[in-house]
């Protein structure tokens, strides 16, 4: 990992369920939808933190999940100035650097929002493999699309032998 002071590092987390759906999820307060996300602590391992961030933000806990892959790439995207938040600012962030994880849900495991502080989320959906390209705000689309193709294979491979 390479650390690049003018962007936060952070985890993106996709998570697919037993019918090849993706978690995504409603941002509060915004018509906009993401999947969860959450920045790497000081001496935090990407994994250690995409699954701290996977309880903190939806309620999964890390014995409901499985780690199927991780992209090969960091990926990064500038925030526009006008969304850049507080800390953003503080520490001239010019957006974030993110290693993301695709995770197999391996229990029925329920979403919740009542561990994040931050009240992040309001709502979520499960989707299909390509409907968060069509949701996402414009500055992150190219994270996403670069983040499916790299799982588009392993994905496909999970699900190849089910109608």
């Amino acid at each position: 990992m390479v650390k690049d002071s003018n962007y936060r590092l952070n985890v993106g987390i996709i998570i697919v369920n037993d019918n090849g759906k993706l978690l995504l999820c409603k941002r509060s307060n915004s018509n906009n939808w993401q999947f969860p996300q959450g920045g790497i602590d000081f001496g935090e391992k990407p994994l250690n933190a995409a699954i701290r961030e996977t309880f903190e933000e939806v309620g999964i806990k890390s014995n409901c999940i499985e780690m199927i892959a991780e992209t090969n790439n960091w990926y990064k995207y500038d925030v526009p100035i006008n969304k850049r938040k507080k800390n953003f600012l503080q520490k001239k962030f010019l957006g974030q650097k993110q290693k993301w994880f695709l995770f197999k849900l391996i229990k029925n495991c329920k979403v919740s929002f009542a561990n994040d502080p931050a009240n992040e989320f309001e709502e979520h959906k499960w989707v299909s493999y390509w409907h968060p390209i069509t949701k996402i705000v414009s500055f992150k689309k190219d994270v996403y699309r670069n983040a499916l193709l790299e799982f588009k294979e392993t994905y496909s491979n999970m699900f190849s032998n089910k109608n």
